[in-house]
């Protein structure tokens, strides 16, 4: 066998011989899942391009195809694959038989299933390498396998098929990188026990279609004409859209874990609009800084909820899981084959502009484009049939990257005639050819500058080109990862139960999916169909908001989404109320993750809360500078002060950096904050006051067991926390129950045991400070979801 290895080389170099003499290294691909489909329909053929890009390059070659398959019948399967490989229409045909042949030589078959199997193609790789007197400069082992697969194969690689110093490593990793921010995570945790961030290259393939990946540089290139109109102030809206005609048939069990948005949605589009909205870095080549460029872009989203969805299934899906999956007859599924999504931003280029996400299964047309839409404050007295119809100010101004297919079936970039003549790189894409028969958005082509690739090429024969070269910023990292995932998280769990509109496919879904921008969200623009998709069993949407005790207290409870607007409709009510009764509201809210959506509710959807009447305290604070992103200010700040006009000195941050340092007693940050509130709040009784409650059943920073805080004087202290940041500053209980209201927010399937042994015990603050809240002269209310209460 190694000899028929050493005389490939030696072929190899005599039919190059220029490698002979100037090699720099030998690079080793793996390609594991090598007789998959995916590796049948692009892998090998990326790779062979690739062979055929770089065969002068001074590397020399070799390409281990890998599989859980036998030697015989694995062979047999990738070698038929490999035969069918193509050249480029411009190569040369001797020239192409040639490095096809070559390349064929240079492929060889492994079963890869034990950790025996991966010492063995170490010890190949390795003889090959001193036989043939060759450097070896890296290794790529290419995942084209299952998720669930990573960890074995990882540890096996590590363990046994690391290149040896000098020489690097490059393993290529292809979606679904989980299927929620938790899974994600774990993911990532395993990943990066065996593998390093910069050896790791996440695949989406849609950052190797040739309009995505040339947004970012065409940005760049043409700063003169977009600095001035690339913002809120110039553009109406933004689009990225992904429409298929196919429909998920032999697909089903994937698509009945992950769905439209997983699929789609949460990666291709994502990063597609990423590339639109983010801070253009200084140097766009530079995948550092377009990771963090990425970041600061994720962190001005608003998180989303439910009313941010539209969601649809074509009508046949249901049949096809029944079919495929071999589910009862009636099996009814909630998984979405099409989603349109509004999402916006809060930052200063953005705000008020609607980004809308859409894709779906089973459409009218296959079609993918990234489409910034301008504003347009002309009014054309003349009639149009006088007018320069290309130049008009009166027609609409747009940029557009097309993805491909559609009704111009290649990639390319159209900016209208009326907004500037762009620059673009000669060499890699060229003014395309006027089609007068061809319109796009309503608007014949001649309306546009377009452009299309001087040479078109596959997705994964430009990512493979691309790992080659080592670029890092066409590819996902775990940073941007983990943000994505938990940017969709949130709706992915609010819709999880949400019935979606079915539509009957292709042409025929006429208006059934349309959607507009409303209040706080989107909605179909025409009424649901008399067929409704209404499983036997009860769905979240068919319970009511439901009222009864809890403690002995008022107890509000409904779906999470539903409870947030309810108490957000109480807190506004409240302050209406306490602002005709003295003229101005003390509102003293706590820090977590629970209050974050209500915040954002308070933010988006309750223009006539007297905010100009209203003092905002915090209930605790993480000893941290309020810039911190462990600050509970920091949060509040973010997700509501920044939207609603608070007068600024109506503002309380608690005083926990105070002299270059942080929660020093000597500083007396507790006393100037009880000072505070005594000057300003009557009887030091705040008018409302908003709680969380720990797994622990902590409440405010009072944790179990504390020595102070519990009883005494109504002040501010010092406390100790069991997790990091440890140190703390929070009201004392009694000064909370000297509050006119206290509410109590509790959220999520993680605090049903807590909700649960609350329910039964009674009055053991020292044991569960929350059972300890219980206002003197006021009300306790507590706002539970199903979720919490039900389990």
């Amino acid at each position: 066998k190694m000899l028929g290895r050493a005389l490939c080389t030696v072929l190899f170099v005599v039919v190059f011989p220029s490698l002979a003499e100037a090699s720099q290294g030998h690079i080793s691909v793996v390609l594991l899942g090598a007789t998959g489909d995916l590796a049948k329909k692009y892998l090998w053929q990326g790779l062979f391009q690739l062979y055929m890009d770089q065969v002068s390059s001074g590397h020399s070659f070799t390409f281990h195809g890998a599989a859980l398959a036998a030697l015989e019948p694995g062979q047999r399967l990738m070698f038929d694959v490999l035969k069918k490989l193509s050249c480029p229409p411009d190569e040369a045909p001797n020239r192409c038989a040639v490095l096809k042949d070559q390349f064929l030589k240079l492929s060889q078959y492994h079963q890869l299933k034990t950790a025996e199997n991966y010492t063995a193609l170490n010890r190949d790789i390795e003889t090959l390498l001193r036989q043939e007197g060759l450097q070896e400069a890296g290794r790529i082992f290419y995942f084209s396998v299952p998720p669930f697969a990573y960890t074995e194969i990882a540890r096996h690689i590590n363990s046994s098929c690391r290149p040896p110093p000098g020489a690097w490593l490059r393993v290529v990793l292809e979606k679904p990188f989980g299927h929620d921010l938790e899974s994600a995570q774990e993911m990532a945790a395993e990943l990066a026990g065996f593998f390093r961030e910069d050896e790791m290259f996440r695949v989406d393939h849609y950052l190797g279609k040739q309009a995505v990946a040339h947004i970012l540089p065409f940005r760049n290139q043409n700063r003169q004409f977009l600095d001035p109109i690339w913002n809120r102030h110039h553009v109406e809206r933004v689009e990225v859209v992904l429409k298929e005609t196919v429909d998920a048939k032999g697909r089903t069990s994937f698509y009945e874990q992950y769905g439209v948005i997983r699929d789609v949605l949460q990666n291709h589009l994502t990063e597609a609009l990423m590339f639109l909205i983010m801070e253009l870095p200084a140097n766009v080549s530079s995948a550092q800084e377009v990771v963090q460029h990425k970041l600061q872009a994720f962190q001005s989203l608003w998180a989303l909820e439910r009313s941010s969805a539209v969601l649809g299934q074509y009508q046949a899906y249901d049949s096809q899981v029944q079919e495929e999956l071999q589910e009862a007859r009636g099996y009814v599924s909630t998984t979405p084959t099409f989603a349109g999504v509004l999402i916006r931003s809060d930052s200063l280029r953005w705000e008020g502009v609607p980004f809308l996400l859409t894709s779906g299964k089973a459409l009218d047309e296959r079609v993918g484009y990234a489409r910034v839409l301008f504003k347009n404050r002309a009014y054309c007295t003349q009639s149009r049939t006088l007018r320069d119809a290309g130049h008009s100010q009166c027609k609409p101004k747009q940029i557009i990257f097309y993805f491909g297919h559609g009704a111009l079936n290649t990639p390319a970039v159209l900016v209208s005639r009326n907004l500037f003549q762009p620059l673009m790189p000669k060499d890699s894409w060229k003014e395309a050819e006027a089609r007068p028969d061809l319109h796009i958005f309503g608007q014949p082509l001649s309306d546009f500058y377009m452009y299309s690739p001087v040479k078109e090429r596959d997705a994964y024969s430009v990512l493979i080109s691309n790992i080659y070269h080592g670029r890092k910023d066409f590819f996902i990292t775990t940073e941007t990862l983990l943000a994505s995932w938990a940017f969709w998280t949130p709706l992915l769990d609010s819709t999880s139960r949400q019935p979606p509109r079915l539509y009957p496919g292709g042409v025929e879904n006429q208006q059934l999916l349309d959607f507009e921008m409303v209040t706080g969200g989107v909605a179909f623009t025409v009424a649901e169909p008399a067929e409704l998709l209404s499983p036997s069993r009860q769905m979240p949407s068919d319970f009511r908001a439901i009222q009864s005790k809890f403690r002995h207290s008022p107890l509000v409870s409904a779906w999470a989404e539903d409870l947030i607007s309810q108490l957000a409709s109480d807190m506004e009510e409240a302050a209406v109320r306490s602002v005709a009764r003295s003229g101005q509201f003390h509102l003293a809210l706590s820090g977590g993750s629970s209050p974050v959506v209500l915040f954002q509710r308070l933010a988006r959807h309750h223009y006539s809360f007297p905010w100009r009447q209203t003092h905002v305290w915090l209930v605790d604070e993480r000893c941290v500078p309020l810039t911190d992103s462990e600050s509970n200010f920091l949060s509040l700040h973010r997700h509501l002060l920044q939207s609603v006009r608070v007068p600024y000195f109506n503002i309380h941050p608690m005083p926990v950096h105070l002299n270059q340092r942080l929660c020093v007693e000597e500083d007396k940050g507790t006393e100037l904050y009880a000072r505070d509130i005594v000057a300003l709040v009557a009887n030091a009784s705040f008018d409302l006051v908003l709680l969380g409650v720990g797994t622990d059943g902590h409440t405010a920073s009072l944790f179990p067991h504390s020595e102070n805080g519990l009883e005494g004087p109504p002040t501010v202290l010092l406390t100790e926390s069991p997790v990091k940041p440890h140190q703390r500053m929070s009201l004392s209980l009694p000064l909370i129950n000297r509050a006119r209201q206290v509410f109590v927010l509790v959220l999520g399937k993680g605090k049903h045991d807590i909700t649960a042994l609350l329910s039964r015990v009674g009055h053991e603050p020292r044991k569960w400070p929350i059972s300890g809240v219980s206002p003197s002269s006021g009300q306790l209310v507590w706002y539970v979801d199903y979720e919490a209460l039900l389990g």
